[in-house]
């Protein structure tokens, strides 16, 4: 069977009416010579948007489908991912348990004030170590458990393979739209953190056996950290549409040199792009993704480090509510 035959027979709830636009870059594109695109998953009209949301159309049948009540997931307080669960919990009758890393903040804004403000019950791992949240998803499900919930864990950022799915059907869509533009691109950008874009990336251009390369910088973890996670998730995925699970982490690259002082925080170079693209072409990107990003891709660009690459597509992935969370002093890092 072919793989999208396959994934079109997954269930799909589907809580926004795509495609997202394949925008130009008119402005930014003649500063670096080439030829660039945005995909504008920000633009996804479900909860403040973002490509998360395209994991949950995938993830929300399969809650259904396994007798599940509450969603049980996590990250940091200002996840993208987290902030969207508890809307498509909410919106489907299910209860949602966040499990943030690190300590209650004073101050509620952002992504956190959407959270809470959709009745997610939060937790906190008082521990600072991202990976934290691992444990406290299992304590949180084996609590609900005893309390007579049926709690479904969704992976630290929703990285695991059902949610992939979604990023598989990204691909046939890009791959669609870029048929009916007449474009042919060379190199597809992304932020890379939890793996499971670039996951559904990897498995969607195998099944479509296109040769687009994918420049994927890390915003998160090591690259050979994230080559291994990628693998793994891209394998899982592959096995879901009937594919072979061949991926390896030595084929799987990953750029690691912008992430700055770490996950979440803000660095001069994503802040300096942040500007360049809100100030070329009017879009906003956010401090921990694609500002990020960006950066490294702007980076590349001024550097002719792949000088032969002249058609680009930018995955403009969400985020915008960090620019309503802090005192925005990140402008000035």
């Amino acid at each position: 069977m072919n793989p999208f035959d396959a994934l079109d027979q997954i269930p799909r709830e589907v809580l926004f009416t795509g495609p997202t636009p394949l925008q130009k870059l008119r402005f930014l594109s003649p500063q670096f010579r080439t030829k660039i695109w945005a995909k504008r998953d920000d633009l996804i009209g479900f909860a403040l948007g973002g490509n998360k949301i395209r994991g949950l159309e995938f993830l929300i049948p399969d809650v259904k489908a396994k007798g599940a009540d509450t969603f049980v997931t996590g990250a940091g307080p200002q996840s993208n991912h987290v902030r969207a669960t508890a809307a498509a919990a909410r919106v489907f009758g299910f209860d949602c348990t966040a499990v943030f890393w690190g300590s209650p903040s004073v101050k509620i804004d952002g992504n956190l004030r959407v959270t809470k403000m959709l009745g997610a019950d939060i937790r906190y791992t008082f521990d600072e170590n991202r990976a934290s949240v691992d444990v406290g998803l299992e304590k949180a499900a084996k609590e609900l458990s005893q309390n007579g919930k049926r709690p479904y864990i969704i992976p630290r950022g929703g990285a695991c393979a059902v949610a992939a799915l979604g990023h598989v059907f990204a691909v046939r869509e890009i791959y669609q739209q870029c048929q009916k533009a007449d474009i042919e691109p060379d190199t597809i950008v992304m932020a890379v953190g939890s793996g499971g874009t670039y996951a559904g990336w990897l498995v969607g251009l195998r099944a479509l056996d296109l040769k687009w390369r994918i420049l994927p910088i890390s915003v998160s973890r090591p690259p050979s950290e994230l080559s291994e996670q990628v693998s793994s998730l891209a394998n899982e995925t592959a096995r879901l549409l009937g594919m072979e699970d061949t991926f390896e982490p030595s084929d799987i690259p990953v750029d690691g040199g912008y992430i700055g002082g770490g996950y979440g925080i803000p660095s001069r170079e994503g802040a300096e792009a942040i500007r360049v693209m809100a100030n070329s072409e009017g879009i906003l990107l956010d401090p921990t993704y694609t500002g990020k990003a960006l950066a490294g891709f702007i980076d590349s660009l001024a550097n002719e480090r792949h000088a032969s690459i002249k058609k680009y597509i930018f995955l403009h992935t969400g985020g915008e509510p960090a620019y309503f969370a802090g005192d925005g002093a990140w402008l000035d890092v």
